[in-house]
């Protein structure tokens, strides 16, 4: 995975939750505790982060920084924030070496930031989708591609399907919901 699937993850979000951002933001995001706003908001956050890992390098820990939307701030606007901090991103990725390692829990190439920030998209916009009751699911070949790289073990199916169980927001096939998980982004190389 690399920018190019960043940009389209964020091309989709843009063309799913434009369209409703003068919608109820303040309910909550599917399953989660958090309101749509500040799932949105959480998306730039991670966006922001992954993009500073991959910048500044850091070998042992997440750089002590974070992205605030202000509390007035529009759902239109809090997309504008979301969109910055994905191409933030999204340049930082198409910059970076192969062989660049940065922290997330052990060190993780672009690529594993790539598919953290594309799962970040994917799956919080699923969240706030459902959250603002409007149909969607993420695209498969994206979902494939994060399987792919954060959830090895992931049991086959469906790649839609499997990804959202993965991340313990549905059962699948008879396997209950999950309650944790954890993606494995970091390399042993």
């Amino acid at each position: 995975m690399d920018h190019r699937d960043v940009d389209t993850a964020l091309e989709e979000l843009l063309r799913v939750l434009g369209p409703h951002a003068d919608g109820d933001w303040t309910v909550p995001a599917g399953p989660l505790t958090w309101s749509c706003w500040e799932t949105a908001a959480h998306i730039g956050h991670d966006l922001l982060a992954y993009a500073g890992q991959v910048a500044a390098r850091p070998a042992d820990s997440y750089l002590p920084f974070d992205v605030t939307v202000r509390p007035p701030a529009s759902p239109t606007e809090v997309l504008r924030t979301v969109t910055a901090c994905g191409r933030l991103l999204s340049c930082v990725l198409a910059a970076a070496s192969p062989t660049l390692r940065a922290w997330h829990w052990g060190p993780c190439d672009p690529e594993g930031f790539a598919a953290m920030g594309v799962a970040e998209i994917l799956l919080h916009t699923h969240d706030i989708t459902r959250g603002l009751a409007v149909d969607w699911l993420p695209p498969a070949p994206l979902c494939a591609a994060v399987l792919g790289r954060l959830f090895p073990d992931a049991p086959p199916g469906d790649p839609v399907q499997v990804l959202l169980w993965c991340t313990g927001r549905q059962e699948l096939d008879g396997l209950p919901r999950r309650t944790s998980w954890v993606w494995k982004a970091a390399r042993s190389d």
